[in-house]
């Protein structure tokens, strides 16, 4: 894919997690969820999430907690690399561009992970146990810092592992992680279907771009 086709969709994919949020707000919108809340595309979120019985599935919810604890551990590895670059060479500059592109793209995610935290979209389908009030759910935070933090290291993992049988290793268990914490998160139940396609939107164009950087400037 050109450089530019990939700014464009980036862009593209912004833009349709825009307009998702749009559509959530507006249509086929009843109170379905928890203590009567509104739920946008009613219809389909409450049917599919009866499908998958209408309740926690915590197998599939703890395992996806744990695709998300591996996840921020890739995050923390990537960190400790780029400030042992840092101290060993006492420059920025000498800090690798893919781990400072690595950085700028999580620090990205983790600011969107806490914006969409205070603004309700969605509130999850049920009050989850140990909480005694609603919790804010689009779009699927997990969903999104799987597909950023493996969709990412996809991308990455022929620099940082020369070896390509390694490499090759490391995209399809990251792909693997990636497919699972999504199919896992709609079927736990913690989320409405809706949440987990903003969250599939969203990194997307986190991750298109990033490679876009990723190829101009690393």
């Amino acid at each position: 894919m050109k450089k530019n086709v990939k700014y464009s969709f980036a862009a593209g994919w912004g833009i349709l997690f825009v307009l998702w949020i749009l559509l959530i707000r507006t249509v086929d919108v009843a109170p379905i969820g928890p203590n009567g809340t509104n739920v946008g595309f009613s219809t389909i979120n409450g049917g599919i999430y009866a499908a998958f019985g209408g309740g926690l599935n915590e197998g599939w919810y703890k395992l996806t907690e744990v695709f998300g604890i591996l996840a921020l551990c890739v995050c923390a590895l990537f960190g400790l690399y780029g400030a042992l670059q840092l101290i060993k060479g006492k420059s920025i500059k000498s800090v690798d561009k893919t781990i400072l592109a690595l950085g700028g793209l999580y620090v990205v995610t983790i600011i969107l992970y806490v914006l969409f935290d205070k603004i309700p979209i969605n509130y999850r389908p049920m009050i989850m146990p140990g909480e005694t009030e609603l919790e804010t759910s689009f779009p699927s935070s997990h969903t999104m810092l799987i597909c950023v933090v493996m969709g990412s290291l996809i991308i990455t993992a022929g620099h940082f592992f020369k070896n390509k049988a390694i490499a090759t290793i490391v995209r399809i268990l990251s792909g693997i992680v990636l497919v699972a914490t999504v199919i896992g998160r709609l079927i736990s139940g913690a989320h409405w279907f809706t949440d987990i396609v903003g969250g599939i939107l969203i990194s997307a164009a986190l991750v298109i771009l990033f490679s876009a950087i990723v190829d101009d400037y690393c």
